[in-house]
């Protein structure tokens, strides 16, 4: 199978910080070469950038490096839905397997690097490396997991909780790539967030600012910084088991 990218490089996981989260731990060293030969990375996307497009044909999963994608489908309307926002590690177009066509369309939100893995190289290998086929299950669960909490996330939260819970999911996500679990920059806009969560721009704002003057959070622009890891598990009903420095 050819790759979507005319130019691109062999990606280095031995070398790659994330590896520990995109790759499973028992892989021995010729397995990783195994994988990199069929890893490709493009250039980086610019902000506004597509990795894909609603319907076009599913041949790859990517794994972002660095950088933020957002995915999204258009309703029938003609209206933008964003469906999730992708961080360093996390593997996207998975959606595609079922009916191989992409679903949702990925756009990077920031300068952003992908791995692109062919899916058929992937599935060949996986069926030869029984620790990749465990680790590529445990993403497919993951990722079941992750849309069911969203489903209960706009279901049955207010706007409080749900913001709140958007943050802390971010804080999380964030330190578990040896990032800064209490200040990080949200690389999607105010009116983005409303979308993901179904609120609009204004009640984000809002909600936002009312966070900053309790003292929960300071705001200065994209970047954010969350001050009471407590009180925000409060907000969405968790035990208050954060302190101001790292959530546990």
């Amino acid at each position: 199978m050819s790759s979507r990218f005319s130019s691109t490089l062999t990606a280095q996981c031995q070398n790659c910080s994330l590896s520990a989260l995109c790759l499973p731990i028992a892989l021995a060293d010729e397995d990783i070469t195994r994988l990199d030969q069929i890893i490709e990375r493009k250039k980086p996307l610019k902000k506004g950038e597509f990795l894909f497009r609603q319907g076009d044909a599913f041949d790859s999963v990517f794994a972002v490096r660095s950088g933020t994608i957002k995915t999204f489908n258009i309703t029938s309307l003609g209206e933008e839905q964003i469906t999730g926002f992708y961080c360093p590690s996390e593997l996207l177009g998975l959606s595609g397997i079922d009916t191989n066509t992409y679903p949702i369309s990925a756009k990077a939100l920031e300068t952003t690097t992908v791995c692109e893995i062919p899916f058929t190289h992937l599935e060949e290998l996986s069926s030869q490396i029984p620790s990749l086929k465990h680790q590529l299950f445990k993403l497919m669960s993951r990722k079941i997991s992750d849309d069911q909490q969203m489903m209960v996330l706009l279901g049955k939260k207010n706007a409080d909780e749900k913001i709140a819970s958007f943050l802390l999911n971010l804080s999380n996500r964030f330190k578990k790539r040896g990032y800064s679990a209490s200040s990080f920059r949200l690389s999607m806009s105010r009116g983005e967030i409303g979308n993901y969560l179904g609120l609009a721009v204004e009640t984000v704002s809002r909600v936002i600012t009312r966070f900053q003057s309790n003292g929960l959070v300071h705001v200065d622009g994209k970047e954010i910084e969350i001050l009471d890891f407590n009180e925000m598990q409060k907000l969405i009903g968790a035990p208050a088991v954060c302190d101001k420095i790292a959530c546990i």
